[in-house]
């Protein structure tokens, strides 16, 4: 698959897109779903360019699997789900809609309670809300 350096996840990490924030270093971003599948749905993406797993250096991956554990854990303190969802999509068949590699990290309240993938915008307010939760979380208050 050819990466398109103009998907939405790389004018994001470029700043041409916003995006609401909840943690950022060197190599990673992690930011609110728009169209979260439940309360705290987060998206951890590394900052290289890579359309999926098969294709993104493996040191960025890796940084991107560290990102993911620690906005996981912040998630789980924010919220305190009984469980976590975490997945990653690769190619069109499987459910990717964006082709830059991002790993999803899902709340779970209970048995049926996810929303559907990528169909309903969440509340700008609403999705700050929950960032400010997890930056809290990340920050260890």
């Amino acid at each position: 698959m050819t990466y398109d350096p103009d998907n939405i996840f790389a004018r994001i990490v470029r700043g041409e897109i916003p995006c609401v924030r909840v943690y950022e270093d060197a190599d990673t971003l992690a930011f609110m779903d728009l169209m979260p599948q439940s309360e705290g749905h987060a998206l951890v993406i590394p900052k290289v360019a890579g359309a999926n797993l098969l294709d993104t250096p493996p040191e960025s991956v890796a940084a991107a699997i560290r990102t993911t554990q620690r906005v996981a854990r912040a998630v789980q303190g924010a919220f305190a789900p009984p469980g976590l969802i975490i997945t990653q999509f690769n190619g069109p068949v499987a459910g990717q809609t964006v082709f830059h590699l991002h790993f999803h990290v899902i709340p779970v309240y209970g048995a049926g309670g996810l929303r559907l993938h990528a169909r309903e915008m969440a509340a700008a307010d609403v999705l700050e809300a929950n960032a400010a939760r997890i930056r809290a979380a990340l920050a260890g208050g």
